[in-house]
């Protein structure tokens, strides 16, 4: 499989799929300019090495033309960050689009417009109402799928080399994330955004240093089952925290008061339990909370233990005790994942122990872990700590890094990686 450092981009043009779906204010500015920073070495490697560029991204879920989603809105944010000229082509499939496609020269850049004001890039119909008859519905996705085929076919002829570095819709099969590369048999790779992503991943997933723990938090067992179950035959170690912790204390007798609990997933929990027993994986939870008398900031709050939470109040964040045990056992550790926060960090007063547990992997990186934190409310946390640059790595792919954590193939790799 060819590479980014590997391939001779003069006198080529490269269709980029970047991530440029990024947070917008009421008038139209970036707000948040990390994914468009993150894809500028990809860009400029093409442009440094003689190339010539075509970046194509989503912007929100439009339903059809519509500006409050024109990508000409982060038109000014790229060109900065590049430090060159942008063209932009107002429809992205357009002859237009095709005819500054066509002229570009070496070093020059041509911006898409929103592929998504297309349903042919998600390969969905749009606007079915609930009256539209079964046939009809299966006609008119029939209908896209195959003015799919003309979409995808005609965004790969504006360019000689396709490169995916839009890691965070690597789960989707859309036009541009995976359906292009078949027109590229011997032109396409992963960017440096694609490829640092796939590294990491790799290698906490598949080649990881022992002792290996996983922090797996958030509010449902159910949103997280199939993450755990993979996990099990991998670490050493796996901590839960979260919501989860409450489903887990109850399936065992436990008593929650008004805690987040999932009761259809008690005999879940007691299995993943006797499966961590069964592979020799020490399984954690917290054995006390930071409780509160409601859901609020300003609430009461007292420390109860996690299986002995009186009626009336709820867990929203892991207590003392559980803060020591989990950094002593992290400190432990020679590759930590942490997907999802261990309490309601989004408010001050329950902030503390998802605090200690990034606090707690920034001085595990630093005395020689390889640290991975990915899902947005894990990055949002290590972000709000300050702590992002003290951690080995940091994912920002959603969606995509928990397909990949749960062992299924992500479209848009299996796309490049296709002979």
């Amino acid at each position: 499989m060819k590479t980014i450092d590997t391939y001779d981009f003069s006198g080529k043009r490269a269709i980029i799929r970047v991530d440029f779906n990024v947070p917008l204010d009421a008038a139209g500015n970036v707000t948040d300019d990390t994914r468009i920073r993150a894809a500028i070495p990809t860009i400029r490697k093409v442009l440094d090495s003689g190339g010539a560029v075509i970046l194509m991204t989503h912007l929100g879920r439009p339903k059809g033309f519509d500006e409050k989603y024109s990508v000409r809105q982060i038109l000014p944010t790229v060109e900065k960050l590049l430090g060159v000229k942008v063209d932009f082509a107002p429809d992205p499939v357009g002859d237009e689009a095709a005819q500054k496609a066509k002229n570009l020269k070496a070093g020059e850049v041509l911006l898409l417009e929103n592929l998504r004001y297309y349903a042919e890039e998600e390969g969905k119909p749009r606007g079915l109402a609930d009256t539209v008859t079964d046939e009809e519905k299966t006609a008119a996705k029939k209908a896209v799928k195959e003015s799919q085929k003309e979409f995808t076919k005609r965004l790969a002829s504006f360019a000689d080399v396709y490169i995916n570095d839009a890691f965070g819709t690597a789960h989707r099969a859309h036009a541009s994330t995976a359906l292009i590369a078949d027109y590229f048999p011997q032109d396409k790779m992963f960017g440096y955004v694609m490829e640092d992503e796939l590294k990491a991943i790799d290698l906490v997933m598949q080649y990881p240093e022992r002792p290996y723990a996983a922090i797996i938090g958030g509010s449902k067992v159910s949103s997280k089952i199939t993450i755990i179950e993979n996990l099990l035959d991998k670490v050493d170690m796996l901590i839960i925290g979260g919501g989860m912790t409450y489903t887990f204390m109850a399936a065992m007798c436990g008593k929650v008061g008004d805690s987040i609990c999932e009761p259809e997933m008690f005999e879940t929990a007691r299995d993943i339990i006797r499966k961590a027993e069964f592979k020799g994986v020490l399984l954690l939870l917290a054995q006390d909370s930071v409780c509160a008398d409601r859901f609020a900031e300003d609430a009461e709050t007292r420390i109860y233990r996690s299986n002995g939470i009186p009626s009336g109040w709820q867990g929203l964040d892991i207590g003392p005790e559980a803060v020591q045990t989990f950094t002593d056992h992290i400190m432990k550790c020679r590759t930590i994942l942490w997907n999802g926060p261990v309490g309601v960090f989004e408010m001050p007063a329950f902030e503390s122990g998802t605090r200690a547990v990034a606090e707690a992997i920034a001085r595990a990186t630093a005395g020689g872990a390889y640290t991975l934190v990915g899902g947005g409310d894990s990055v949002a946390a290590i972000n709000k700590f300050g702590l992002a640059s003290q951690v080995s790595y940091v994912s920002t792919g959603g969606g995509a890094l928990l397909e990949y954590m749960e062992g299924k193939e992500l479209p848009g790799v299996a796309a490049i990686r296709k002979e």
